[in-house]
């Protein structure tokens, strides 16, 4: 069995992407997988390390707001299009793959187009609630589309039904209960918030949790642990030089104990990447999302609101975002223990834990097709 992977550019395309690989490895180890990425974008990092036969072309988005400078990097982009549609179509006839599956971004989409072309099976997994513009390009010559949230459907035409699979989440979130948690990080039981912008940081979060922080510390009433990211570490040190933080209180450039952390909150403040929401979902954890506005199509707002929406998260745009109402919404949140209980169900009600099998079967089905 020979499978292909594509996607790429950031973490949220290629991880769902390795946890299905090694899912498919754990169940067959003879099967042969492969990835085609680019080769300056983080795939080129992640999937060698994993073991798998990693392939590049060079390929580009284009830019939508006209300028000077983006019409002549979208020039480049053309002409890296074509160049990338004749390198996909190499690599395929080279690797011979059973099955490709887009994971999203935009190196997926001339890989998956040739491999339509040339009758080899496809299968595309979406993660956001708003879909990418490679899947709904492609998503109608697919022969399987696997949806992380019912609500992407919407937006695609497809001439038959999609599957639901939920996203890939790390298996060590499901194997640590709260008490555990809280055991190994030393805290009693005081409510316990975990704020984070992501691995580069959010000047926009660090800057109002800077705030949330000046607001509690002292009081004694909360634990909080912050991850600045690695870009507003400094700046939120420099930021908090004036007070002296409680021992309640831990600000982290990195939090890599996350799967502790998350099991052991009460309330989560952070942005609403798909993965990310995946977790808290089964987790069971309360959420104060902040949606990237930098992210295409806004997807991480229409992600945020499939939360919202069964009352598991409250949401605050970054062009609202203050120090002033993040406090107010995380007070009015963390010492009401009955809502956090009640966001704690509707988010554990609303995951689905099992997207690797799901993702998996999906394949499968579609192997036995090839």
């Amino acid at each position: 069995m020979r499978i292909l992977f594509a996607g790429g550019g950031t973490a949220g395309h290629i991880n769902p992407a390795l946890a299905v690989a090694g899912y498919i490895k754990e169940r067959h180890p003879d099967a042969e997988i492969s990835y085609i990425g680019t080769a300056d974008k983080l795939e080129a990092k992640l999937v060698p390390e994993k073991g798998y036969d990693f392939h590049t072309i060079e390929v580009s988005g284009f830019r939508r707001k006209i300028t000077p400078g983006n019409i002549v990097y979208n020039i480049e982009a053309v002409k890296k299009a074509f160049s990338a549609s004749a390198e996909s179509k190499r690599l395929l006839k080279q690797i011979n793959p059973d099955i490709v599956v887009g994971t999203g971004g935009y190196v997926s989409g001339p890989v998956l187009k040739q491999a339509q072309k040339l009758g080899i099976k496809t299968a595309i997994h979406e993660q956001n609630a708003f879909p990418g513009i490679t899947t709904k390009m492609l998503a109608r010559g697919a022969d399987v589309v696997m949806l992380a949230m019912p609500e992407a459907e919407r937006y695609l035409k497809l001439d038959k039904k999609p599957v639901i699979t939920g996203n890939p989440i790390r298996s060590e979130l499901l194997k640590i209960t709260r008490e555990e948690a809280r055991t190994r990080l030393g805290f009693d039981n005081r409510p316990f918030i975990l704020s984070f912008g992501g691995s580069l940081g959010a000047r926009h979060i660090n800057e109002a949790v800077t705030e949330l922080i000046k607001w509690h510390n002292g009081t004694g009433k909360f634990y909080h642990i912050h991850g600045t990211g690695k870009s507003g570490y400094n700046a939120m040190k420099d930021a908090l030089s004036d007070i002296k933080l409680s021992g309640e209180i831990s600000v982290r450039e990195y939090i890599d104990d996350m799967d502790v952390c998350m099991a052991a909150a009460d309330l989560v403040i952070c942005r609403a990447g798909a993965i990310t929401l995946g977790e808290l979902q089964a987790c069971g954890k309360p959420s104060v999302l902040i949606p990237s506005p930098y992210v295409a199509e806004n997807h991480q707002f229409h992600n945020a609101m499939t939360l919202k929406r069964v009352g598991a998260a409250e949401i605050i745009e970054e062009k609202d975002l203050t120090g002033e109402l993040l406090i107010s919404t995380v007070s009015g949140l963390i010492e009401n223990k009955p809502k956090l209980e009640k966001m704690s169900a509707a988010a554990r009600k609303s995951a689905i834990t099992d997207a690797n099998e799901r993702i998996y079967q999906s394949l499968m089905r579609l192997y036995t097709k090839s």
